[in-house]
């Protein structure tokens, strides 16, 4: 099986790829922003109780796809979804729910399991743990 013979025309191209660029982040980016202690949107864990639990990106706030319908959310806020991990549609879910309440919304590309990944630290409890950097992860460069 090869590539399809008939790419997209550029312009269709780039519409798409900045779409895309539009309404998810990565976890790099989410974690630089953290890391400058003034992020420009708010963080939401998107998974259950108990997966919370377990662990969570520090700062993260807990809300469950099946909660965002009644929460109180800033219309002018910008909300950035994760959940567990590229395998998981969860974090799409979620923004989709924030977008269709007309919030403002992107997705953390990798969830949870590459922000794991990464060797970025997780608050278990009253602790911050962090695990080796896969080097997979680490040879993207980009």
């Amino acid at each position: 099986m090869s590539i399809s013979p008939v790419p997209a025309e550029p312009d269709v191209a780039a519409a798409f790829f900045a779409l895309r660029l539009a309404c998810q982040t990565d976890v790099a980016d989410v974690a630089a922003a953290l890391a400058s202690g003034s992020p420009a949107f708010v963080l939401l864990d998107t998974r259950s109780d108990a997966a919370w639990a377990q662990g969570h990106i520090p700062g993260a706030h807990h809300l469950p796809t099946a909660a965002i319908a009644a929460a109180e959310l800033a219309a002018e806020q910008l909300y950035v979804t994760y959940c567990w991990g590229p395998g998981c549609n969860g974090a799409t879910r979620a923004a989709l729910a924030l977008a269709q309440r007309g919030l403002h919304a992107k997705e953390m590309l990798g969830g949870l399991e590459y922000w794991v990944r990464e060797g970025l630290p997780v608050q278990t409890g009253h602790s911050t743990t962090t695990r080796p950097v896969d080097p997979l992860t680490a040879a993207c460069g980009c």
